[in-house]
């Protein structure tokens, strides 16, 4: 059963999206919002502004879908930590993320951020111990503005300020 749910969700993950026309209505667009309706595919138009989480990694997006300021927090305890701010372009599934002259392409699916798993040396000021921004994935919490606006590193800083 899992394997054939597996296979479904890949076959319409595979499906291009059709362009509004009189073909919006046709079975396979009609088997295409339902797919994404249940969860199955996810939204590519999916708001990127929001929480983001995962076990003790936190991202913050706050501002517009084009442009929009990024903190992003890993607490690993007894100094294993990374904070960063900065700001994210987004393109499609494409996500460009400069955090001063740590600079790398992420991907966003409309459920979940995922980082590289190698991000430019750069970045590595920006952990503390034997933690790293690569390889970080996180899933959406909340869309709320205020919620994200609210991040802070573990030493207390806000990391989606304006």
């Amino acid at each position: 059963m899992k394997r054939a749910l597996l296979l479904f969700a890949l076959v319409i993950g595979g499906c291009g999206r059709e362009p509004k026309t009189a073909a919006a209505d046709s079975a396979g667009a009609r088997l295409e919002a339902a797919a994404e309706t249940a969860g199955i595919v996810p939204d590519l138009n999916a708001p990127l502004q929001g929480s983001w989480a995962r076990d003790t990694d936190r991202v913050c997006v706050v501002g517009t879908e084009k442009t929009a300021r990024i903190g992003v927090s890993v607490d690993y305890g007894e100094d294993q930590a990374c904070a960063a701010s900065g700001t994210v372009e987004r393109s499609g599934e494409a996500l460009k993320l400069a955090f001063g002259t740590c600079k790398f392409d992420a991907r966003f699916d409309g459920d979940r951020i995922v980082f590289p798993a190698e991000v430019p040396e750069a970045c590595e000021s920006l952990c503390t111990g034997r933690t790293s921004l690569a390889a970080l994935a996180v899933d959406r919490m909340s869309e709320s503005r205020s919620e994200a606006a609210t991040l802070r590193s573990t030493k207390g800083k806000l990391l989606c300020d304006n």
